[in-house]
């Protein structure tokens, strides 16, 4: 399932998961372009926001598509970096640790390195992501009741990426020039989840200073 990848001969980076590809003519398509139209604008906070008159339920799917292709990427840059021996834990930091459990495979918490936590959590999402009853790509197929709940928790463990990221890997995020990149897929991601009250802030705690660094300048 993990392949090298030798896109410049001497990098080995581990393919992460495919993207999660939108379909073209789809509704959807047309509010990702429009995510896209209005964040080129700079305004964050006016970027998450529902268009007027759009389904929430499709606008939070769209986005957290989006998310899960920003943080594919991101990760991919340092996956050099994060291994068995460098992060023998999913850690945020010396307070916060992660172990993985998806309710039906693995039921009981276990504990394992970040690359083996992430790998399990990112293949976790793609599974949610393709399931059509859950991420319906057809127009007028109704989403799931459950739909908020899955979408929750699927940002939840998202941020976990972001966080191990931020707390074990900022040094070669800076090496290889990816600080703005980073950030401001970050800051879109937060203001994303605080305008439609997506995680709680007890889970955002592992990057709260940041957080706040991030947000004060646009309140």
């Amino acid at each position: 399932k993990i392949s090298p990848l030798s896109c410049s001969g001497s990098r080995s980076s581990k393919t992460f998961k495919p993207k999660k590809n939108i379909p073209e003519g789809s509704h959807q398509y047309e509010l990702l372009k429009h995510a896209e139209a209005t964040l080129g604008s700079g305004n964050l906070r006016m970027a998450v926001m529902l268009p007027e008159g759009e389904d929430l339920n499709e606008w939070v799917a769209v986005n957290t598509v989006d998310f899960f292709n920003q943080i594919n990427m991101l990760y991919g840059t340092i996956t050099d970096f994060c291994t068995e021996e460098s992060c023998p834990v999913m850690s945020a930091g010396p307070k916060y640790e992660y172990h993985w459990a998806d309710g039906t495979n693995i039921k009981k918490p276990i504990k394992c390195s970040a690359p083996k936590y992430i790998d399990y959590l990112m293949t976790w999402v793609q599974d949610q992501l393709d399931d059509e009853t859950l991420f319906p790509s057809k127009i007028g197929v109704p989403f799931p009741k459950n739909f908020m709940s899955v979408a929750k928790t699927i940002l939840k463990r998202l941020f976990r990426v972001y966080a191990h990221i931020y707390h074990q890997h900022f040094d070669p995020v800076i090496q290889l020039q990816e600080e703005a990149h980073l950030n401001t897929s970050f800051k879109h991601f937060i203001f994303f989840v605080q305008e439609f009250n997506l995680i709680d802030r007890r889970e955002l705690a592992p990057l709260q200073e940041l957080i706040e660094k991030l947000t004060s300048k646009d309140r």
